[in-house]
């Protein structure tokens, strides 16, 4: 069949770093404790903050970029030191515009592998604002020659407001297009708390939209560990791995965000989309009963998300298409998610799929009418 639209968007790509990214682009007074792999004992060590990685073993790393293998494969790939065999357009950025052409997409939103890592360890908010730092400043110099094809969304940490509001300015005058968050935050406190209101305001005032992306998570607040040994069952904790965003969203309503900051964009990635409806349906229900009553909006949930809210779903979402009319075509994005090893390879042909039956106007919106309004790209 083939897409005929021709400005295809993926909302999510990712790019395997150069394992010395943060050494060669941190602020030299954190250098010696910047995120590498180094040598302990003839082994690569995934090291954060001059330590090894309390939750990470480095093999895993080489599977980042393992998208489409098999078990096998997999298993191989985990005997290579990282990046492993990095996939093509993975680590380049002209083999990524060559790859986008292969696949008929017009531009690709980026976001870390590496940087993934991080955040569910580092406690010194000092420390975090240097490592997303590093990493935006790599970002923006990765995309900088593209043509506008690859576009970088800043990592942001809530461990410091002021500088997390300090940093978004910056890379925003760096060439990023967007910005996200772990789906936790250091304090605990939920993202839309008050305390982190700078930060929200300066994102609205740049007009920059923000996503929660999923993250490495600390096993202290993993969902899916309510159940011992769930943090060995792989294929669970994948599927499970989108409650932790989910509640993210979640409160962004909670607190009262989209009241306060009326124009902002709040974007969910990489946790499923089929779930919206019957989510929404759910926080009107509780929000029309006394429970609703400390919840800080003027509006029901549904409209907040219908005006500032949008939701990347997977080609592979199959109830997906059922949903869309009814919670609106333009609150959607879809993703590839390369060059992760978590879903398969044929993304191409599963969107066709999911798009088929749609009409032009929601297709169109899905496969990118609807990112390049909210990036502006």
């Amino acid at each position: 069949m083939g897409l005929s639209y021709d400005n295809i968007i993926d909302a999510d790509g990712h790019i395997l770093e150069p394992a010395d990214t943060w050494e060669r682009y941190i602020d030299p007074a954190f250098r010696d404790r910047a995120l590498r792999i180094s040598k302990r004992d003839g082994k690569d060590v995934l090291e954060i903050d001059g330590k090894p990685s309390a939750f990470f073993d480095v093999k895993v790393l080489t599977m980042l970029g393992a998208m489409g293998k098999t078990t096998e494969e997999l298993v191989s790939m985990m005997e290579q030191p990282y990046p492993g065999n990095a996939p093509f357009g993975s680590m380049d950025p002209s083999e990524r515009v060559k790859h986008l052409d292969s696949e008929g997409i017009a531009k690709a939103i980026l976001y870390p592998s590496l940087g993934l890592t991080w955040e569910c360890e580092v406690t010194d908010p000092k420390l975090s604002m240097a490592y997303a730092r590093a990493y935006n400043r790599w970002i923006c110099d990765f995309c900088a020659d593209t043509g506008g094809r690859l576009i970088a969304a800043a990592h942001i940490s809530l461990a410091d407001p002021a500088g997390a509001a300090q940093e978004l300015e910056r890379a925003v005058e760096a060439g990023a297009r967007g910005a996200f968050l772990a789906p936790y935050t250091l304090t605990r406190l939920p993202h839309a708390h008050p305390d982190h209101d700078l930060f929200w305001a300066t994102a609205q005032e740049l007009d920059v939209p923000v996503a929660i992306h999923p993250m490495a998570e600390h096993p202290k607040i993993r969902t899916y560990q309510r159940f011992d040994g769930m943090g060995a069952a792989g294929w669970m904790q994948n599927a499970l791995g989108m409650q932790g965003p989910q509640q993210a969203f979640y409160g962004l309503f909670q607190w009262g965000l989209f009241d306060r900051f009326p124009d902002i964009k709040a974007i969910l990635l990489e946790s499923g989309a089929g779930w919206i409806g019957a989510a929404l349906d759910r926080m009107d229900t509780t929000y029309a009963t006394s429970l609703g009553d400390n919840v800080p909006l003027k509006e029901k949930p549904s409209v907040y998300f219908k005006k500032q809210c949008w939701i990347s779903g997977d080609p592979d979402e199959r109830a997906l298409a059922h949903i869309i009319d009814y919670v609106g075509d333009d609150r959607f994005f879809w993703a590839t998610d390369y060059p992760h090893f978590d879903h398969p390879g044929n993304y191409m042909e599963e969107l066709e799929e999911l798009v088929a039956p749609l009409s032009e106007k929601a297709r169109n919106n899905i496969l990118g009418e609807s990112a390049a309004a909210v990036y502006g790209v």
